[in-house]
Formats: structure tokens, C-alpha cells, sequence
């Protein structure tokens, strides 16, 4: 009986891993959190609603979801990462920014040249 509910317990863990991939759960709950922490809204709750309700309104229109970040935006989050002020980031910090604003996939590959990203790098590819 214990192999059989271990078995059932791993099948569960796999459909739940599978849906959350199908439906790209996981990605959308990044991309909340991080636009959350980037904005720090007053009202959280209330910034979280209306940024689901957007996102359901550009799915529906198929008209693209709007880039809240402008050019400033992306210097600062640029300059939180370069803590020594060298006028670069690493490469994982480089993709890691990629994949927290959702502009690549987890397994999305990305050929590291061993040199620094530049702020100009980090400005086009955002």
C-alpha cells in the first residue's frame, strides 16, 4: 500500500508540475512579483488586480500587454545590479533580469562571450 501511494503521490506532483507549465503559472507569479517589488505600490493588493485585469484585457484584445519600464527604470535596475559600480553586470546577472522581467524562458539559451553587459547590452535586449 505505501509504494502505491507513493506512486500516486509522485503522479499528483507531475500533473501539478504540468499544469503549471501548460498554463505558464509560474512565470506570470514571477512577473506579478517582480513588477510588484519594482513599483512598490501603496495599494499592493489593488496594483495586483488592476495588472491581472490588464493582462486579461491585452489576451482578449491580442493587442500587446503595454512595457511599463522607460528608460530610466531600466538604468536603475541596471545600476541596483552593478553594486561596484564597474559599468557592467555578470552574465547570470544579465539573464537572471531577463528572466525576471519575462523577456526569456527558463531554458531559453543564451550564449555567454565571457565579457560583461554593458548598460547599452542591457538597454536594447530590455
Amino acid at each position: 500500500m505505501e509504494a502505491s501511494s507513493g506512486s500516486s503521490c509522485r503522479s499528483r506532483e507531475l500533473e501539478a508540475r504540468n499544469y503549471l507549465k501548460k498554463h505558464r503559472i509560474m512565470e506570470l507569479l514571477n512577473y506579478l512579483t517582480s513588477s510588484l517589488l519594482f513599483f512598490q505600490p501603496d495599494k499592493p493588493r489593488e496594483y495586483l488586480v488592476s495588472l491581472l485585469e490588464r493582462l486579461r484585457i491585452a489576451k482578449i484584445t491580442g493587442v500587446a500587454f503595454p512595457v511599463f519600464m522607460d528608460h530610466s527604470n531600466i538604468v536603475a535596475m541596471f545600476e541596483m545590479m552593478d553594486t561596484s559600480k564597474k559599468g557592467t553586470i555578470s552574465f547570470v546577472q544579465y539573464r537572471e533580469a531577463l528572466n525576471t522581467l519575462g523577456l526569456c524562458t527558463p531554458d531559453e539559451v543564451f550564449k555567454d562571450d565571457g565579457h560583461g553587459i554593458t548598460l547599452d547590452k542591457f538597454r536594447n535586449e530590455v
